[in-house]
């Protein structure tokens, strides 16, 4: 087995790639790229003046996280006239959504690596193209080399759904004509479905208080919310009983209808299944499904991409849009506490070296329990408010692996060119240990025992087949989304160095499989079970969508029921990240929402007064 440290040793790396490709020495960086600021760079460029200056001054808006999320809200706060800082705990900004270069000349989107569901508002009125963001548009969605040889070939076989109609009629009907014509009926109705539901991710959720409670002008500030729902569910109309199917039934019975084939049903139950801890068996897994079909692409519908210089562009053009109408973001200033005024109103924040910065209002960008236990006092929250939160399901399966290669990936089942030009299949998500949903559910019922199966599910993504801003010449980034692996293992095991190499060397094991000769050619790796997905990005249980995506914690149940309109029980402080509506991915929904809201909301105070 290879055996490597868990972020092998800088110099070693070095000498490697120096030995592989002389050419990476002096090679530039390029500009979309996350650039590590540090912190007097970043407040020089947004606000012309040192750091200590923008610590002493008051704010409108204090924003707890520069993830995307929290960049998104100051874009929209600050673009609205109000004076607006952000503060970041770590030395780069971007969150789940950032770029680092672990190993020299090598740079990872760390921790979220497609693009797809970022709103078409936000690119649109931030203006990201023109901040620097670029996108390369994927040919191919999902390819699943598979193990053991086909029909009248020494070759595997392999499937791959693509944007090219015609071959991925060809490809699903090599193992079934019948499911190649119902799949385009299928992903019509999914993409309807996801179509219809699309408006609801753009304004806050109804809020049940207001209408059971409030005043008959809360009541009538109710109203777009209530037309949005009403349109939405007048849109799904014809589709409703299957909308209904895919909330309350496991995707299996569902996918066992519609199709035959093990390989195409396994490949589309991933999208049900990524980053949640649920099995194809799972009732109601299938809204995640309807997640992942909502987003697009400067215009093209369902399209993913892979952002120029990794997922750290998109932060980037964000955070530039912001400082392009005069946000100020500060790295390296991790917030202590939330702090509050003789009427227990929100009035600023105190950094962990003591340092006060007030503002009329807080927003925080961490999840919801990161914000509500450890950051807000708790004397000003509601026990039964401290009890929902405390109740969150955080529970991940998600181990991710960045790995360095001094080669593109060779698969069995379909070979490299002569050229070595990356072929579709290198640009989509690529699945392997898929064949069957039962082999997916297999490594799923471990995990619940806090064990690891030895047969792990494995999303590979290789974003340097289109980006070549990357990696060095020659050489390739891939990035591994494996599950199912438990936060709290069995027998009291922890994740230290030893079982992360031990984890990381088997699933690179289960990679030779099906493409000899990968880990002969891994430079260097970063592995990340969730433990460390929680230490490093703050992600409570390491769950990569803030709290699960379940019925019980989506629309007006996220966080709680008593807090989905972004607002909480102390006024002034809001939540603006994954964990508020409409959850996780790289959205910014939750931002552009909470900003809209809290900037209304002070205004309304402001003519109180």
């Amino acid at each position: 087995m290879l055996r490597l440290p868990v972020i092998t040793l800088r110099e070693t790396l070095l000498q490697k790639v120096c030995f592989r490709k002389p050419s990476v020495i002096g090679c530039s960086v390029n500009q979309v790229t996350l650039r590590n600021l540090s912190t007097s760079q970043i407040v020089h460029r947004a606000a012309g003046g040192c750091q200590e200056d923008a610590l002493t001054q008051e704010y409108d808006a204090i924003i707890i996280g520069a993830g995307h999320n929290g960049l998104t809200a100051s874009a929209y706060l600050q673009k609205a006239g109000l004076k607006t800082l952000v503060l970041e705990r770590r030395h780069v900004i971007g969150g789940a959504a950032v770029t680092e270069e672990i190993v020299p000349g090598f740079k990872f989107s760390r921790c979220s690596y497609v693009l797809s569901l970022l709103r078409p508002e936000i690119y649109e009125e931030l203006e990201l193209k023109k901040h620097g963001l670029k996108v390369h548009v994927r040919p191919a969605g999902a390819y699943a080399p598979l193990l053991g040889e086909s029909a009248g070939s020494s070759r595997p076989s392999s499937l791959l759904l693509s944007s090219n109609a015609k071959n991925t009629y060809d490809q699903i009907a090599q193992f079934s004509e019948k499911d190649a014509k119902e799949y385009f009926v299928y992903s019509e109705i999914i993409e309807g479905i996801g179509a219809a539901i699309g408006p609801l991710l753009d304004s806050p959720p109804v809020d049940l208080s207001s209408l059971g409670d409030g005043s008959f002008k809360d009541r009538m500030e109710m109203w777009p919310a209530i037309k949005t729902l009403l349109k939405t569910g007048s849109q799904i109309g014809k589709n409703l009983p299957m909308f209904y199917e895919l909330l309350t039934a496991p995707v299996a019975k569902i996918l066992d209808r519609w199709f035959e084939s093990e390989p195409l049903k396994a490949i589309l139950a991933t999208d049900c299944i990524t980053g949640a801890m649920v099995s194809p068996q799972t009732p109601g897994a299938g809204y995640v499904l309807l997640h992942h079909v909502m987003g697009e692409i400067e215009g093209v519908k369902h399209a993913w991409a892979f952002p120029e210089g990794g997922m750290g562009g998109v932060s980037q053009s964000i955070a530039n849009a912001a400082q392009s109408y005069g946000a100020t973001i500060m790295t390296e200033k991790p917030v202590d506490t939330i702090m509050l005024d003789s009427d227990q109103k929100a009035c600023g924040v105190v950094l962990e070296d003591g340092t006060e910065i007030r503002s009329k209002m807080v927003l925080s960008n961490a999840t919801a329990r990161i914000t509500y236990l450890n950051l807000t006092p708790q004397e000003a929250l509601p026990k039964e408010f401290i009890q929902d939160v405390q109740a969150i399901d955080y529970t991940s399966p998600v181990t991710k692996i960045n790995v360095a290669l001094d080669r593109l990936p060779n698969f069995k089942a379909d070979p490299n060119l002569a050229s070595g030009v990356p072929g579709a299949h290198h640009t989509s998500t690529i699945h392997l240990n898929c064949e069957s949903m039962d082999r997916i559910t297999a490594s799923y019922e471990p995990c619940t025992r806090g064990e690891i199966y030895h047969r792990p599910m494995i999303e590979m993504c290789i974003p340097s087949s289109l980006d070549r801003t990357i990696a060095p010449e020659g050489c390739h980034v891939a990035t591994l989304f494996t599950q199912y692996t438990p936060y709290h293992l069995a027998n009291g095991e922890k994740w230290d160095e030893r079982k992360m190499n031990e984890y990381a060397d088997m699933v690179f094991d289960n990679i030779e499989d099906y493409c000899p000769g990968f880990k002969s050619s891994v430079v260097g790796r970063d592995i990340l079970p969730p433990p460390e997905l929680e230490r490093i990005f703050g992600l409570t249980g390491g769950n990569i969508f803030h709290g699960a995506m379940s019925l019980d914690q989506i629309y007006f149940g996220r966080p709680v029921t008593s807090a989905a309109s972004y607002r909480s029980p102390v006024e002034g402080l809001y939540l603006c990240g994954s964990g508020a509506h409409p959850g996780g991915g790289v959205m910014g929904a939750p931002g552009r929402n909470a900003a809209r809201l809290a900037s209304k909301d002070l205004e309304k105070r402001g003519k109180r007064r």
